[in-house]
């Protein structure tokens, strides 16, 4: 249990209430992959707009769930919002995606969400 996420700043914002926690851990587990998937696609299609924005919806969910990436998001968000064509987010985008899906596997174990 949270290897791939901590819950320190979720437990303090729900107030240790474990519904509310488990209802943003639903919420987690149900938004992200879908952030996740149009993210791709923009970084994928060289979509600088569409990967600023993706990555700046994430970050705050990242930092929330402490997913140890919140330094890459910021630079994926760099890389759309000023379009830096020079520079390769291959290695920093895989990091992002790996941190992601295994905080979403992760939750949906700890948490029984199918």
């Amino acid at each position: 249990m949270e290897e791939h996420y901590k819950l320190y700043r979720v437990r303090e914002l729900a107030d240790n209430d474990e519904g509310f926690i488990k209802a943003l851990a639903v919420t987690f587990t149900e938004e992200v992959p879908e952030d996740l998937k149009v993210l791709k696609k923009a970084v994928q299609d060289n979509n600088y707009n569409e990967t600023y924005q993706m990555a700046h919806k994430l970050k705050p969910t990242v930092d929330l769930f402490e997913l140890g990436v919140l330094d890459d998001v910021i630079e994926l968000q760099d890389w759309g919002k000023f379009e830096k064509k020079d520079l390769d987010i291959t290695h920093t985008f895989n990091k992002v995606i790996t941190a992601i899906e295994s905080a979403v596997a992760e939750i949906k174990s700890d948490f029984d969400i199918s």
